[in-house]
């Protein structure tokens, strides 16, 4: 039967982790010293590795060959914890156990020797979807649980847990993943698997998971489907409904260069691909930042395909930083203000207008005040001249 990829190359020990290093050194550090805290929590957003990074903990704890930071993985706990029927590894989803009668339960089972491990291991994942009874009963017991128990605690929102639970934890703060460390695991897992795969497609996927290693493999998982076995940079942007990045180089060099003809034909482009506009205008934001980070810090900017990059380097060499800064202004508060428009729509193409009215002069351009001031003094030049003529005759 097939496995999907996300749970096929789960990592089974913390040398296949990805990213999280300083998680990774701080547990693997406590584990060969032997200073074991009673309580983990583990926090971030969805798919960085919180769960994961908790059972491989409790695999370590359970190991038949002793606490260790490198579990064998061929003793039968080891293999019970991998496909997750570990009598004494007890997982809980806290958002189906809420009330306070299921963690009285919970509780009362605590006392008890574990069966066949180590220690008991009670891993309660998203634990701020618990009640605030149900905390008040856990705060003792978490406070001084019996020497066999452990309590390991992820969550996608720690602020809704309270301060009293989090100071009888430690807690680890799992970071989003870099596209760069997405990208480099994806390319390894598609060659393991023998998929042709684009490298610009695959940046695509580690670009738009935002740093959630799970939403990388899922989305590969689609792109795989959707490209009847292979990967194509082309068939990610359909498949994902993204908008080219060079229609957003044009517009901006439109509206810079003060081009109203191109601007339209972009704008009459984009009504006729029926793009979503508030994704155009996050794209166009994104953009923006990105031609500023270059000017000032490349080393931060992101890394596109070899042609991208080409453009976009040509870009930020043709707009100034203050004139950037100005667009970028414009654009947020013209995506701010886009729920306030009677449409989308509206909204949107007033914004590429007020980018346009707004622009900066460049050093070859005349204000147009100005120039109509000349023409008018130019036009009633002979009016006056004809008049004054007039006079001396009569």
């Amino acid at each position: 039967m097939y496995q999907v990829l996300a749970r096929k190359y789960r990592p089974r020990n913390f040398n296949e982790l990805v990213g999280q290093n300083h998680v990774s050194r701080a547990l693997t550090s406590a584990l060969e010293r032997g200073r074991l805290h009673h309580a983990y929590l583990f926090t971030g957003t969805r798919g960085v590795g919180k769960t994961t990074i908790a059972r491989l903990l409790a695999k370590c704890l359970k190991c038949e060959t002793g606490v260790t930071s490198t579990p064998c993985e061929v003793c039968p706990t080891c293999k019970a914890v991998n496909e997750g029927r570990f009598i004494d590894l007890i997982e809980i989803d806290a958002a189906s156990r809420t009330k306070v009668e299921d963690t009285r339960e919970l509780l009362d089972n605590v006392p008890y020797a574990p069966t066949q491990g180590r220690f008991k291991v009670y891993l309660i994942d998203e634990v701020h979807m618990l009640s605030t009874h149900s905390f008040n009963a856990l705060l003792k017991t978490l406070e001084e649980p019996p020497e066999h128990v452990k309590f390991l605690f992820a969550t996608t929102d720690p602020q809704k847990l309270p301060i009293t639970v989090i100071s009888r934890c430690l807690q680890f703060t799992l970071r989003p993943l870099a596209v760069d460390e997405i990208t480099e695991h994806l390319s390894s897992i598609l060659s393991k698997e023998q998929i042709q795969a684009e490298q610009d497609a695959i940046w695509q996927i580690a670009e738009s998971a935002q740093g959630s290693l799970r939403d990388a493999l899922s989305l590969t998982d689609q792109a795989i489907a959707y490209g009847q076995g292979e990967i194509h940079h082309q068939d990610v942007k359909d498949m994902l409904g993204l908008i080219d990045r060079t229609i957003i180089y044009d517009l901006i060099l439109a509206i810079h260069q003060n081009q109203p003809a191109r601007v339209s034909a972009l704008l009459i482009q984009f009504r006729q691909q029926a793009l979503d506009v508030s994704l155009v205008l996050d794209q166009l934001i994104s953009t923006l930042h990105e031609l500023a980070l270059l000017q000032y810090l490349p080393d931060l900017s992101l890394k596109y395909s070899a042609e991208i990059n080409q453009k976009i380097t040509q870009l930020s060499q043709r707009i100034s930083a203050q004139d950037l800064q100005l667009y970028y202004q414009i654009a947020s508060k013209g995506r701010a203000d886009l729920q306030l428009a009677v449409t989308q729509e509206q909204g949107f193409e007033m914004c590429v207008l007020r980018l346009l009215a707004f622009r900066p002069l460049q050093p070859n351009e005349v204000p147009l005040t100005q120039v109509s001031a000349q023409s008018n003094a130019v036009a009633a030049a002979p009016v006056v001249e004809s008049a004054t003529a007039q006079m001396i005759f009569d």
